[in-house]
């Protein structure tokens, strides 16, 4: 892994992930539905049932691309020794048909000189279809079948490796393999940002070659059901982002924080942090661009479920200037710190005249730190909780302390 490579320290894994682990408490589990995309990016769908296999046959390239490394090994190695098995067979055939396996001497001039068994036309086989030449056994002019078979071998060689070739290298050279170095926070967090409820993570490039055009987009993935009754276990729901740059697109020369406005076009806006913790939520992280070096379109994956998500805490800054250049502290890339945040939806804040409203009326500011003094603090908290007739509010900070 990187981190045994000395890129970072040994308590923080970097395979797309990235976290002090000892920072946040540990959840406790509970029964819940399978997640739609590891941590790693990977797809926990399985296919099954599936009658037409055949289908797999018309795209045999794609197929072996797609086998495991010992699949492949394995058919490669058995597509040039089958091959050398046939023609050493049909060479042998030849040279039986012509009577030049016959010990007996004279004038015969043979199809193939120096054969008389098998193992001679199989090493002549090999010979023949990987160009060795070592000038032992010859293709005559007597038998004209010979010559024939002497170029549909060397036709078929030359098809066997271009198509064997080209998997081995497209396997090698897989977008994947760049994908490992793309890493996104283990944690996602919810918090405030410019007086606006939003979801962030974090992603970063280890690399220093860049991935040009690089794109980000997150899905929603929940169980959902329709007005007329059909339920669907896996809906798909595109989210808006706010990212650093205005658009999709990202700069990604340093880590930056994708963010996600809750806003009423967001299927996050009627969740509140006690909803967070009930509720079988799924948030799709695909990190999508150009490797730099070769050109090779690459796209790397995650997902955040609802023990992932930290609500009242934001990620703590990792870039410095050191020496007229800036510097990125990796260690600090999931490193989040507690940040005053109302626990409540963002339906609710809008409810109420968001979070500008609510800083008035609970007498609180977005700092880092809060403290309020005992008498002030519960005269605006009788004020709020007679505007509610409760005295349990909903719109109350989930956190108001920060980092100790």
């Amino acid at each position: 892994m990187l981190s045994r490579k000395g890129l970072i320290p040994e308590d923080y894994l970097l395979t797309r992930l990235a976290e002090d682990v000892l920072q946040h408490p540990k959840f406790k589990a509970k029964s819940r539905k399978a997640r739609f995309v590891a941590k790693n990016g990977r797809c926990n769908v399985a296919h099954t049932n599936i009658r037409e296999q055949g289908r797999f046959l018309q795209d045999v390239f794609t197929t072996l691309v797609d086998l495991r490394w010992l699949h492949t090994l394995i058919i490669f190695t058995m597509s040039y020794l089958c091959s050398w098995l046939l023609f050493g067979m049909i060479w042998w055939l030849i040279a039986f048909a012509h009577g030049d396996l016959d010990p007996r001497g004279g004038d015969l001039v043979p199809c193939v000189t120096q054969i008389h068994s098998f193992s001679s036309a199989f090493l002549f086989s090999i010979e023949v279809q990987v160009t060795i030449g070592f000038g032992g056994r010859m293709v005559t002019e007597e038998c004209v079948s010979a010559i024939a078979v002497l170029i549909v071998q060397n036709i078929v060689g030359l098809i066997i490796n271009a198509v064997m070739l080209g998997c081995i290298f497209m396997k090698t050279a897989q977008a994947h393999r760049r994908a490992e170095t793309l890493i996104f926070s283990k944690h996602a967090v919810v918090s405030v940002r410019n007086n606006r409820l939003c979801f962030m993570v974090r992603i970063g490039d280890l690399r220093k070659s860049m991935i040009i055009s690089a794109t980000v987009r997150m899905q929603v993935v929940r169980r959902t059901s329709t007005e007329e009754g059909e339920v669907v276990p896996l809906d798909q729901i595109d989210i808006h982002m706010d990212n650093p740059v205005g658009s999709n697109g990202v700069f990604l020369v340093s880590p930056l924080v994708i963010c996600h406005v809750i806003d009423q076009r967001s299927p996050m806006y009627d969740m509140s942090a006690a909803d967070l913790q009930h509720d079988d939520v799924e948030v799709i992280v695909v990190l999508e661009g150009v490797v730099e070096t070769t050109g090779i379109t690459t796209q790397a994956r995650t997902s955040y479920v609802s023990e992932e998500i930290l609500w009242g805490q934001r990620f703590v800054p990792t870039v410095s200037e050191e020496e007229g250049m800036y510097a990125v502290d990796y260690s600090k890339f999931g490193n989040t710190v507690k940040v005053p945040t109302p626990g409540c939806s963002a339906r609710k804040l809008d409810e109420v005249g968001g979070i500008a409203r609510y800083k008035l009326l609970e007498g609180v500011t977005l700092r880092p730190s809060v403290r309020r003094r005992r008498g002030s603090s519960g005269r605006r908290r009788s004020g709020l909780e007679t505007m509610h007739g409760s005295h349990s509010d909903p719109l109350r900070w989930s956190t108001e302390v920060s980092e100790t």
